[in-house]
């Protein structure tokens, strides 16, 4: 019997509520597989099963607020009549929350299609009638923005008073980098183009594969390498606030790849539609305010992650090169780090590895 407990969804969560199961009693469940909505100071999460295993008991009740590691439900080992389904079955079944315990399947051997799943999500969805909110709601919300305005302010604080930061920053020119973005988007239409955004994630991604010690996590007075390449993307909410979800392997992402991650995790951030992985994942994190008209970033390390790489605004800036002087795109790359951990000479390699990668952004 495996025990299904309350994860801690960031280094300043001390409990959540339980808003709704997506599981019952009896359920056959996925690694993976989305299993309960949990509410934090910082929004809503999807949070997902560790294992494999049948549902045997649900511990905690839709709406009841428990601190991080109690037990919420309690799963067995799957037996024989586990519904037998197609992955694009599974997926869709994941996708529209739908348990495959209760899908009659049609094909061979009664195995579960897709058809199968989507008669059952057809007959399970509700009719949505749109109300005005109530000033409660209202009310809820003003306290959920105050809530995550604690809760930000309480990890930073935790930051500058535990982690010995140091400070780096470098101006990069980004006049091929441009030019290859521009030739990539020509012939591309509006909603596929590239924005710089995802070539500079991806230059901070993959020169992580050689400066590995700023990617993990200060942990019992020891540095704990991050398995895996895991960025944080900074993103302002709408209602206010902060939050920062993990793009998975952001190292093996193709810089198209990068920018569809990008789109689906802002998406989903601001619509409180993120999973609970995506809030404990990532391994670093990257804030950018450029768009905000901000030249330079200078962040905070968010606990227990040992560096945090600011992005600023790109713009046009006198630049010296070959004994001339002439307009350059550029923008300026900022590390803050953790001294325990490295030092000004390693971030130092990290930035110009950065630097040197977006002169040949072909090769990203």
């Amino acid at each position: 019997m495996a025990e299904f407990r309350m994860p801690s969804l960031g280094a300043d969560m001390d409990n959540g509520r339980v808003v709704e199961w997506r599981i019952k009693p009896g359920d056959i469940v996925h690694r993976g597989d989305i299993v309960v909505e949990v509410e934090t100071d910082k929004g809503t999460f999807e949070v997902e099963s560790p294992i494999d295993g049948a549902v045997s008991a649900i511990a905690v009740q839709q709406g009841t607020k428990v601190p991080v590691g109690t037990v919420l439900a309690t799963l067995g080992e799957p037996t024989a009549a586990e519904p037998r389904a197609s992955p694009a079955a599974r997926q869709l079944a994941a996708q529209s929350n739908i348990a495959l315990a209760t899908v009659r399947g049609t094909g061979p051997g009664g195995v579960i299609t897709i058809q199968d799943v989507q008669r059952a999500a057809a007959a399970a969805t509700p009719t949505k009638i749109a109300v005005a909110a109530e000033p409660a709601e209202l009310e809820a919300a003003v306290d959920a923005r105050a809530a995550m305005r604690r809760a930000i302010a309480a990890a930073v604080t935790r930051s500058k008073r535990e982690i010995p930061h140091y400070y780096l920053s470098t101006d990069v020119d980004l006049s091929r980098a441009a030019e290859w973005i521009t030739s990539q988007n020509v012939r591309r239409p509006v909603t596929e183009r590239l924005l710089p955004s995802a070539l500079l994630i991806k230059a901070v991604a993959s020169a992580l594969t050689r400066y590995r010690d700023l990617n993990g996590f200060w942990v019992d007075g020891a540095f704990r390498p991050g398995i895996g390449i895991h960025v944080g993307m900074a993103i302002s909410l709408r209602g206010g606030g902060l939050i920062a979800p993990a793009i998975h392997d952001a190292d093996r992402l193709t810089v198209d790849q990068m920018m569809l991650a990008l789109r689906d995790v802002v998406a989903r951030a601001r619509g409180g539609r993120l999973r609970g992985a995506e809030m404990t994942d990532a391994t670093i994190t990257v804030t950018s305010l450029g768009d905000q008209g901000v030249t330079t970033v200078i962040g905070v390390i968010y606990p227990p992650q040992v560096a945090i790489v600011g992005l600023g605004k790109i713009s046009e800036r006198a630049w010296a090169a070959d004994g001339k002087v002439s307009a350059r795109l550029t923008v300026t790359a900022t590390l803050a780090a953790d001294h325990r951990v490295t030092n000004g000479h390693y971030g130092g390699l990290f930035l110009a590895e950065v630097d040197r990668l977006l002169q040949s952004p072909e090769t990203l």
